[in-house]
């Protein structure tokens, strides 16, 4: 892509607002950010780039502390927010501001409906669409060093520059395709409170340990991740910094042996074991609360398929590819194996996004109807051919 060093910086609170009143009247805007996650629990906001019909403006969201007028554009409904892969961006924002976007067209969502593969990198995107080359080299560069390097600015820009662009081509290949509603309602999701709520507990219950476990053990494991994310909150880092990942599961299957059967183990920290011991032997003795019982309740159920299901499962979502594939839609924007899984295995207890919607409209009633109760499939060869019925 052309170099380009027509921009903005901003870097007091006067001059954001200066930049807001200066684009009160925008229709759209293109934005991105650069942020620091690594061995950190509160993921440190570095750089907001955003373009508009004005031109482009680089924030530097470590020198300003308000960053409440940018935020009043990203929630303005008035004002169309194009990003790429957004979803980590607006994460980002909803966590540490408490706002919902409104208005929005991720290009890498979008492009999924109109024959690419979802996701697709931004380089690959506006290489194909615009015949652009845009460099990926500092995408893992400190943004916390300051003064900004001239290529780390080319790099922040390119981000943004294209975005009107592809926003402008990828909506005339949903008119064209008659896909321009499926698209606004995907991006409807993310304008919901409910897709940002955090369930604390889930990457307890969804670990293969949780469901192996006993109930004494099973209360243990998700008491010993609250207070790794506790622990990780507080002093700012990572979780596994506090605590590895691998380590998990060797102390939850040791706990009642003892703490000379953990210090044995070359994997345990025995620092960290003694440093706190008394607090993961307390963990652990403790009765389980009745709301420890509730929330162990929502452990997803391991249903193992026989060969006949198994099969089922397969042809299903062979299917469900065929139909993406003529449509050319992509498969992972529709559902994924998992999930599908999971649909199949408790149709009416786990919320099924494949009914009603573009979903349905894309695959049609019966084939839902087929995921729904696989269990009714029927499957024969004849004449040459291949026979599904309920």
């Amino acid at each position: 892509m052309t170099d380009t060093t027509s921009h903005t910086l901003i870097e007091t609170t006067a001059a954001l607002e200066e930049m807001v009143a200066e684009n009160k009247d925008i229709t759209w805007m293109g934005f991105d950010t650069e942020f620091v996650g690594e061995k950190r629990f509160f993921t440190l906001l570095c750089l907001i780039q955003i373009s508009t019909k004005n031109g482009f403006y680089l924030i530097d969201s470590l020198k300003i502390k308000d960053l409440s007028p940018f935020l009043q554009l990203i929630t303005n409904p008035n004002i169309l927010k194009i990003t790429h892969a957004g979803e980590n961006d607006y994460r980002l924002l909803n966590r540490q501001f408490g706002i919902i976007p409104k208005n929005i067209f991720d290009t890498q969502v979008i492009a999924g409906f109109v024959g690419y593969n979802y996701p697709i990198s931004f380089r690959k995107l506006v290489d194909r669409e615009l015949n652009l080359q845009v460099s990926k080299g500092y995408t893992v560069t400190d943004w916390q060093k300051r003064p900004l390097k001239a290529k780390q600015i080319k790099y922040a820009l390119n981000d943004v520059i294209p975005l009107y662009q592809l926003y402008t081509q990828l909506t005339h290949a949903l008119e064209k395709l008659n896909r321009t509603h499926w698209a606004e309602e995907e991006m409807k999701i993310y304008e919901t409170e409910a897709y940002y709520e955090d369930d604390i507990h889930r990457e307890a219950l969804d670990m293969r340990l949780m469901q192996q476990s006993k109930l004494r053990e099973q209360v243990f494991l998700l008491r010993l991740m609250e207070w790794r994310r506790e622990e990780a909150r507080k002093k700012n880092y990572s979780k596994e910094m506090i605590m590895p990942n691998k380590m998990i599961a060797i102390i939850v299957r040791n706990m009642n042996s003892g703490r000379n059967a953990l210090r044995d183990n070359r994997i345990v920290n025995n620092k960290m074991l003694d440093r706190y011991w008394d607090t993961f032997n307390s963990l652990f003795q403790a009765p389980p609360t009745d709301e420890e019982r509730q929330i162990l309740k929502r452990i997803p159920k391991i249903v193992e398929e026989d060969s006949k299901q198994e099969l089922t499962s397969e042809l299903l979502y062979l299917l469900i590819k065929k139909r993406c594939g003529d449509m050319d839609v992509s498969t992972s924007m529709v559902v994924s194996k998992n999930e599908l899984k999971r649909i199949r295995q408790n149709p009416n207890g786990v919320k099924n996004r494949l009914a009603g919607g573009w979903r349905e409209e894309l695959l049609g009633k019966e084939l839902i109807e087929w995921v729904r109760n696989p269990s009714n499939l029927e499957m024969k060869m004849e004449d040459g051919k291949c026979i599904i019925s309920m």
